[in-house]
């Protein structure tokens, strides 16, 4: 409620109508939503109750005189409690009243009545709401709208709102009623969202029941102050007195004394203001002359409406009022007046009641008569409540239950609901009745209204997406269940489009929760994993990427599951075969699915990770990030808890207290202590790291026995005092090289010639010094790890040796295969480890030693690692994205993670859940432990990341890979074996010959090794030139006739043939010589006709004629050639480059086609390939996307995320098989009309501008074809250039 103009912005926002669009019909949607929330939640809602409003007086002035106190200071919320009817909304309504007489012109007080309708008790709404309240009256801009529908980006801009009103100078007053009745599927009963630390001139009040909710005791848990808590108490007998004599003036009647003294009696005995009003709308229709022996009071509450419930049922029937009762307590949001109607007509024992002593006189058409339920809604009076919407509500609803909803009732009442919104009954179609007087069954129409999916075009049933699958679960009609909601891509799509995604989770996990389904299960997950990617867009999702999504992850278990999910996968299916637009429909599962070992993924961040550290006691994670930012989230449920902001660069983070606060230390020399209950900065020390230059690294070390911070940073290390951040000391040495750490509250530091310094920071005389054997001034230590519980030092050096040392300066030294990079320990400090290139090392720690027993080989350099709490689990994390899971005990790798999509830099471990962070990537994963004595999972259709080279077959059924970390074996996969083939060198390149079945392996050495695959014990050998240079680049001709091999200092030409029915190569017959100055292959394709185009590392691109011994040069690029592809009838050539441009070539004649540029979200090509007609061209490039080109008119026709970089490509039957970075198999089909709607627009599901530059196609321009490539002029070509015609560009900003 705006104090001034608020209402007029309310009646002009009313009068906007619906200009078209889905985007408009939202927005009118919202709008709409948001004034019925204005409306409802107004102070004259309330009604009668406010103008008897006593007794309270003394608590308003309490809370008042609160808000008060808080204006001008930061402050906790106020927290109203109380038993359910004690008047804790009345008061707050009160309190909306009384503020808005009280506040300035410029203030505003914003009451929502929680649990209302389905809205009101989604906090996601809520606080959008909210916010569009506070935005539109205090003229401040709106959240955007994927900040509106991303619960984390909403709840901090609900905080940030909050503040700019503080700054602003305005007054602003939040009231929320009811908190306990949010809706606690997805745990936002947690409150982690409300503020907790509120700005000057904002007032926050919320209220909740004293027992039986967890909101209590989180908020208890989060306001530190008592005097925050105002609990609304029972009222006194003169206070009831106080209240019987205004209510009974306010309707104009009066009791005996005998009677007011009975009234007061019973209240007496609870004191509870619903109590009193109940009692009081049963005495306004007693007599003067009614004995008190007959009134029979009831002590509390539920006994009255138990009294008078009984009444009901004697005057208008048993069955309509526990039907009707029964059905707006079995609603999952609430009914309107009109469905309750509609719903009681198809209650078949209720129109036998209505109905017992005359049938009804038109047979064909039964219904409720509507003047029953009017004489029954008027005696219900206020025991129902109008909600949002038109909806009502029942007071007492647990007494209601009780009575009503039995359990064979519940059954009956949900089946009933369940058939309403089936719309079972409608459209003309009998319902048998057997009615009383009849005695044979009636088929009649009960002619209630039919419930489609979608109203017309963009305006969906909202009821029924929300009530239909709790009904249909809670009455067992599980087949209707899979058959409507679950195994249904439309009722999907149309509720994740108009609810979101978050709401088919909730259907989701309520169905496995009550039913044990491995299927459903299943598709919950899915979409867990797509949450992502929906909510970023916003609730714009084009239909073909959900339906590509949803396909590309279940795909693999369509034959395992073909009741449910195998529907799924048909119905997307069919759904992307007919889309009227261009389309790629996924032939197999590529994306990551359910059932695997990644659980979720954390976002929040801008920038890459870089600190991390884990509470196991509260399950918190709390995470740093280089923009600066603190996260903390619940791993119970997954929420954040708070976002902490004010650093630029963060180096480390720390729990402490039990998960209670945390510390920060940044690379702008700030240390901050936070507190996790409320969000609150406790302290800010400035200067506490040098800041110029920043610190490359800085440490932090807690100990919380003594209540010290210790910082360091290169020779500084400064100690505060943990609770109030005062420098107790500090110590500088010129001479020292670098702090090692804090042991024990010893400060350890390395100096020049491995001098080792154990000193207490506050006494000079205890400092003790020891020197490391076989240091020498040319060594520098690498990594470092201080054994608290043990006392000892370790320390790896860049020479291999690990030292070990003492308190008592004893130390040993130990010889590392490897030069270890890393050091880390386990919990109890038993075993530590120690990696370094592609080796981790677990040792036992002892006194005065150490003992290895373990060597854990990886394909590529380890960059972090971690112990189990049970010192059973080992977990390592590498630079090519790969998660590593080791049994200590036996040494078997358990599992392997796939996804992380960057170089692993930081792990941590909570109670069966893996946490992988980087330092280049703004997200974190979570993924699920395996057991020690689980055997290795592998994902199926992926094959491990980190490959150097890779080829495949054109089937995807073969995948042939060189290793990053063992460039001298090429691996041989398939999803049931795996086979290695050795080699003498290192592998510069793989090639692989589709139908002749021959694999050629370009060395550093300069041999070309060459597989043929019909005769696996046989291999053949193109010995290198004299000069031994190293192998480039491998290409083979389209007809796959002619081999073409890149030198680093030529280019060699040779015939593939058959002797014998066996393979052969012969040549080279052609060579040309590449010069001095001459950058290195990239990437090349061999023609026909005798001619090798191809592309350099400086971007240069070149066509050689070797008949005729000439070259000629392309138009260049400005970064390395990365894809020179041929189409399959060699008319085309696609050239790609690291930057965002592509060219299209034709070929016969030479001539630039097409130039395609990117901007914003796009980058560089890496690979592509043309169909099988030469219509379109694929391209995978590093942006994560696979494109669709046009060739002859160059447009872009579909753009598809793939969550990864595709790295090659061929075309296979209608559409293309490619392989991910991520080792995916990703298969294809791609669909597209003969003509494309000039409306469609390729760029809806991402973000990103292309441009393409096209010649003009005429035959009378004396330049539009280059003929001979001896007469290529490159001035003419420029002066070719510049007659181009430009396409429009094409800008998209949904994702």
């Amino acid at each position: 409620i705006r104090v001034g103009a608020g209402s007029s912005v309310a009646d002009g926002a009313l009068r906007r109508r619906v200009v078209g669009g889905k985007e408009a019909r939202k927005r009118e949607r919202e709008r709409v939503w948001q004034l019925e929330e204005l409306s409802d939640n107004t102070a004259p809602s309330a009604g009668r109750s406010l103008d008897v409003f006593r007794g309270r007086e003394s608590l308003l002035g309490k809370i008042c005189l609160a808000l008060w106190e808080n204006t001008n200071a930061c402050h906790s919320p106020l927290v109203v409690l109380g038993p359910p009817g004690m008047g804790k909304t009345a008061l707050l309504i009160k309190l909306a009243q009384e503020m808005r007489g009280l506040l300035n012109p410029r203030g505003m007080v914003v009451l929502r009545l929680l649990g209302t309708s389905t809205e009101s008790s989604d906090v996601d709404h809520v606080l959008r709401s909210i916010c569009l309240q506070i935005c539109a009256a205090f003229h401040l801009p709106p959240p955007t709208p994927l900040t509106a529908h991303t619960h984390q980006d909403l709840v901090r801009f609900f905080h940030g709102l909050l503040a700019k009103v503080s700054d602003s100078g305005d007054t602003l007053l939040i009231i929320l009623d009811a908190l306990d009745q949010l809706s606690s599927a997805t745990h936002r009963q947690e409150i982690h969202w409300l503020p907790k630390d509120i700005p000057p001139n904002v007032n926050l009040v919320v209220s909740t029941r004293d027992t039986g909710s967890p909101v209590l005791a989180n908020l208890q848990r989060t306001v530190e102050l008592p005097g925050n808590f105002f609990e609304v108490e029972p009222l006194s007998c003169d206070q009831g007195q106080e209240i019987m004599d205004a209510y009974m003036k306010a309707v104009q009647r009066s009791l005996t004394p005998e009677q007011t003294e009975a009234v007061l009696r019973s209240f007496q005995l609870s004191g509870n203001p619903l109590h009193l009003k109940l009692m009081l709308d049963m005495a306004r229709r007693w007599t003067s002359y009614t004995p008190v022996t007959d009134l029979a009071l009831s002590s509390n509450a539920q006994e009255v409406l138990s009294q008078l419930l009984q009444v009901l049922e004697e005057r208008h029937g048993k069955q309509l009022v526990g039907a009707a009762l029964g059905y707006i307590v079995s609603a999952r949001g609430s009914l309107s007046e009109a469905e309750l109607c509609d719903v009681l007509s198809l209650d078949d024992n209720v129109l036998s009641e209505v109905y017992q002593y005359s049938p009804p006189l038109n047979l064909s058409l039964v219904r409720l008569p509507p003047l029953l339920w009017a004489r029954l809604r008027h005696d219900f009076g206020e025991l129902l409540i109008e909600g949002q919407a038109n909806g009502i509500r029942v007071l007492l609803t647990e007494t209601v239950r009780e009575r009503y909803l039995r359990s064979e009732q519940w059954a009956e009442r949900h089946r009933v609901l369940a058939e309403y919104y089936l719309g079972s009954w409608s459209q003309g179609r009998f319902k048998p009745l057997l009615l009383p007087k009849l005695m044979t069954p009636l088929d009649a129409d009960r002619k209630v209204p039919p419930q489609p999916l979608w109203f017309t075009k963009g305006v969906a049933n909202l009821k029924k997406l929300q009530e239909l699958p709790y009904h249909l679960l809670h009455a067992g009609l599980w087949e209707e269940l899979c058959q409507e909601v679950i195994g249904s891509t439309d009722w999907l799509y149309c509720k994740i489009l108009n609810c979101g995604v978050a709401s088919v989770i909730e259907d989701l996990t309520l169905c496995t929760g009550l039913k044990d389904c491995p299927e459903t299960q299943l598709i919950r997950d899915t979409f867990v994993l797509l949450k992502p990617t929906l909510d970023f867009l916003d609730g714009q999702m084009d239909p073909s990427l959900f339906y590509t999504e949803v396909l590309a992850r279940l795909h693999s278990f369509a034959q395992m599951y073909p009741s449910l999910i195998g529907r799924l996968c048909s119905q997307c299916h069919n759904w992307l075969s007919g889309c009227p637009d261009p389309v790629l429909v996924p032939m197999c599962t590529f994306l990551p699915s359910p059932g695997g070992a990644q659980k979720t993924t954390l976002a929040g961040f801008q920038k890459g990770v870089t600190a991390l550290d884990v509470c196991p006691e509260r399950r918190i994670l709390i995470a740093g990030s280089e923009d600066g930012k603190v996260i903390a989230w619940d791993l119970n449920d997954l929420e954040v808890i708070q976002t902490l902001v004010g650093h630029t660069g963060v180096l480390s983070v720390k729990v402490t207290d039990s998960g209670t606060h945390c510390l920060s230390l940044a690379a702008d020399g700030t240390l901050r202590r936070w507190s996790l209950l409320s969000g609150r900065q406790l302290y800010c020390r400035q200067e506490v790291v040098p800041v110029n230059p920043p610190p490359s690294t800085a440490h932090m070390h807690v100990s919380e026995g003594t209540a010290l911070v210790y910082t360091h940073s290169g020779g500084q290390v400064k100690v505060w005092h943990l609770n109030i951040a005062e420098l107790l000391f500090q110590v500088e040495d010129v001479n020292v090289s670098v702090v090692l750490g804090v042991l024990n509250g010893m400060i350890i530091s390395l100096s020049d010639g491995g001098l080792v310094t154990f000193s207490h920071a506050s006494s000079e005389a205890e400092t003790m010094q020891t020197r490391l054997e076989n240091w020498s001034c040319s060594l520098t230590h690498t990594a470092t790890l201080l054994l608290q519980k043990h006392g000892q030092l370790l320390i790896a050096s860049s020479g291999g040796f690990l030292y070990q040392s003492h308190q008592t300066l004893q130390h040993s030294t130990t010889e590392l295969p490897v030069c270890a990079t890393f050091l880390s320990a386990s919990d109890d400090e038993r075993i530590f480890l120690a990696g370094g290139g592609r080796l981790l090392l677990l040792f036992h720690t002892e006194m005065n030693s150490v003992q290895s027993f373990l060597d854990l080989h990886h394909d590529d350099t380890v960059l972090c690692a971690c112990v189990s709490r049970d010192s059973r689990v080992v977990v390592s994390g590498t630079e090519h994205h790969t998660i590593r899971v080791w049994s200590i005990t036996t040494g078997n790798l358990l599992d392997t993670f796939l996804g992380m999509g960057a170089p692993v830099t930081t792990l941590a471990l909570c109670e069966g859940t893996v946490i992988s962070a980087s330092s280049s990537a703004y997200y974190l994963k979570l993924w699920k432990l395996p057991s020690p004595n689980d055997p290795q999972r592998s994902p199926g259709g992926c094959i491990p990341t980190g490959y150097s080279q890779v080829a495949l077959t054109k089937d995807g059924d073969m995948v042939y890979f060189v290793r990053n970390g063992g460039r001298k074996e090429v691996i041989a996969w398939n999803c049931s074996s795996t086979d290695t083939m050795a080699v003498s060198a290192e592998v510069c390149c793989l090639e692989l010959a589709q139908h002749k079945r021959l694999l050629f392996c370009g060395l550093k050495t300069g041999t070309v090794l060459i597989y043929p695959l019909a005769f696996p014990q046989e291999t053949l050998c193109i010995p290198p030139p004299e000069t031994l240079p190293m192998v480039r680049c491998v290409a083979i001709g389209c007809q796959e006739r002619r081999l073409a091999v890149a030198y680093e200092d030529s280019v060699c030409l040779f015939e593939v043939t058959t002797r014998d029915s066996f393979p052969s190569v012969e040549g080279p017959f052609k060579r040309f010589p590449l010069s001095l100055l001459h950058s290195p292959v990239s990437s090349m394709a061999v023609l026909p006709d005798y001619r090798v185009l191809y592309g350099t590392n400086c971007g240069e691109v070149m066509l050689y004629d070797f008949k005729a011994s000439s070259s000629a040069s392309l138009e260049g690029h400005h970064s390395r050639i990365t894809c020179v592809t041929l189409s399959n009838w060699a008319t085309h050539a696609l050239v790609g480059s690291e930057d965002a441009v592509q060219r299209l070539w034709g070929l016969n004649p030479l001539v630039l086609d097409h130039t395609m540029e990117y901007k914003g979200f796009f980058e560089g090509v890496l690979c592509a390939a043309f169909s099988e007609s030469d219509r379109y061209v694929f391209t995978g490039s590093q942006d994560r996307t696979v494109k669709v080109w046009d060739v002859a008119s160059g447009s872009l026709l579909f753009v598809q995320y793939v969550y990864s970089p595709v790295t090659k490509m061929l075309s296979h039957r209608n559409g293309f098989v490619a392989i991910s970075q991520q080792g995916h198999i990703i298969k294809e089909a791609f669909r597209s009309p003969v003509q494309v709607s000039p409306e469609y627009n390729p760029l809806r599901n991402v973000k990103g501008q292309y441009r393409v530059t096209s010649r003009e196609k005429s035959v009378n321009s004396a330049h539009a074809a280059i003929t001979e490539i001896p007469e290529y002029n490159p001035t003419q070509f420029n002066f070719m250039a510049l007659m181009l015609k430009t396409k429009p560009s094409h800008t998209c900003q949904l994702l």
